[in-house]
């Protein structure tokens, strides 16, 4: 079982889909990994990675997570008597230790939650959320320019 999740790691399997929008909006602090539940139809969209997660985010409502605004897309084989909802709001499974710190962090302090990336842990999808601050204009400029400047490094280095 353990060759076959180190194989699926070194030819990118096991990544479903990147939020790279988040590192480059929010301060990252903090990684927590919540596992989503999910219907039939979503886990098989997933496999065939047809998701989007740039535009969502995560709630906390009544103690429980929920991921809003992801975009699974139902394949074309989808049976006929569902009619799936591509942005339905679906429930993120954490501890309870977990939650109670996201929900302190989130409204005493001021973060976001933002999911980071997707992937399959022995079998499963899981979410990977992200503690966030808000970067603010000159954060985002900065950034750009200490990317431009490693692009700007690697050519040199090239040649």
């Amino acid at each position: 079982m353990a060759k076959k999740d180190e194989d699926d790691r070194k030819k990118g399997q096991s990544t479903i889909a990147l939020n790279k929008r988040a590192r480059f909006d929010y301060f990252i602090e903090d990684r927590f990994e919540a596992g989503i539940a999910l219907e039939g139809w979503e886990v098989k969209s997933l496999r065939a990675g047809k998701i989007q997660i740039a535009e969502s985010y995560v709630i906390i409502k009544d103690e429980e997570a929920f991921l809003l605004g992801a975009l699974i897309t139902p394949l074309m084989t989808a049976s006929t008597h569902i009619h799936p909802d591509p942005t339905r709001t679906r429930k993120l499974l954490l501890h309870r230790e977990e939650l109670a710190r996201l929900i302190g962090a989130v409204e005493r302090k001021g973060y976001t939650l933002v999911p980071t990336a997707m992937y399959w842990s022995k079998g499963r999808a899981k979410l990977e959320v992200g503690l966030a601050k808000g970067k603010q204009a000159h954060d985002k400029r900065a950034a750009i320019k200490e990317r431009d400047w490693e692009r700007q490094k690697g050519r040199l280095t090239r040649h």
